[in-house]
């Protein structure tokens, strides 16, 4: 038996693969989620200067996998062994190696939740290409989801191949048709558009921005048109609790802005896995 009759033959034997991978990967995500609004601010500043005709500034080479890993305080070169998901954060008590610093804790949440995430997509998906597909987009989800938070920036890195691929897995009806795919995408870009020139024309305001546009088209790519209003339902409540929580708890004045992208991928993800029994249990609610 091959190793992929195994996990075919085996569904514990393919969700623990997917549970370490998710482990493994959200360890790399931590990366992309302090490393890449970064380079996108140190590739804004090489435009401007090409734009004023100026030579950039040299640097050193800055990207995903260069410089190697380090404490922001101490500069402690992080080892092989201290980038354990989940478990050298643990050993290390949550503190620096080299300077005891403390470590953020959003490192292990974000390799635990991947590797839960993931687990249950391969429970729920089974081994195929619906498993391999709702990998890809946890990890990408998880990714905007943290950056988002920290700059509220969704980048094009992350969204725009996200819609592409959510295309390119419906083209074999993985998730949708890919007719529903390409309406998904183009009612998901345009029903947030329309609600950012309306409250514009409203307020003279700009209440979101257009990486919010991109990732809902991207999941309606996913998932089709027909998930749209659940996911739009799902992120506008979940967003307007967090965003009254934190305005009577004094954490955000009024004027601050709060970013959409978390509540979208919140509710693209819930669309994923329950999305259809959702659907199929609020219209059988209204039929009775």
């Amino acid at each position: 038996m091959s190793f992929m009759e195994l996990l075919q033959a085996v569904p514990a034997a393919f969700i623990g693969l997917c549970l370490f991978l998710g482990l493994m990967v959200g360890s790399f995500l931590n990366v992309v989620i302090h490393r890449l609004p970064k380079m996108m601010e140190i590739g804004w500043r090489q435009q401007c200067a090409d734009l004023r005709g100026e030579e950039p500034a040299a640097a050193p080479a800055y990207n995903l996998l260069v410089p190697r890993s380090a404490c922001p305080h101490c500069n402690h070169a992080i080892g092989a062994w201290e980038n354990i998901p989940v478990i050298s954060y643990l050993l290390l008590r949550g503190k620096c190696k080299g300077c005891g610093a403390p470590i953020s804790p959003r490192y292990p949440v974000i390799e635990a939740a991947s590797g839960i995430l993931c687990a249950y997509a391969a429970w729920r998906f089974g081994f195929g290409a619906a498993a391999a597909g709702a990998l890809l987009l946890i990890w990408a989800l998880l990714a905007l989801t943290a950056i988002d938070f920290d700059t509220q920036l969704l980048p094009d890195d992350i969204t725009l191949p996200l819609l592409w691929l959510g295309l390119l897995f419906n083209s074999l009806g993985v998730f949708a048709s890919l007719h529903s795919a390409v309406l998904g995408a183009m009612f998901g870009y345009l029903a947030l558009w329309g609600v950012y020139w309306l409250f514009k024309l409203v307020t003279g305001k700009e209440g979101m921005g257009y990486g919010d546009f991109k990732l809902l088209a991207a999941l309606g790519a996913w998932m089709g048109w027909q998930m749209l209003p659940l996911i739009i339902m799902l992120s506008s409540m979940v967003g307007a609790v967090v965003g009254i929580t934190l305005i009577v708890a004094a954490r955000h004045g009024r004027s601050v802005p709060i970013p959409f992208g978390p509540y979208l991928a919140g509710g693209g993800l819930i669309a994923l896995f329950w999305g259809k029994t959702l659907t199929q249990g609020y219209l059988q609610l209204l039929a009775s």
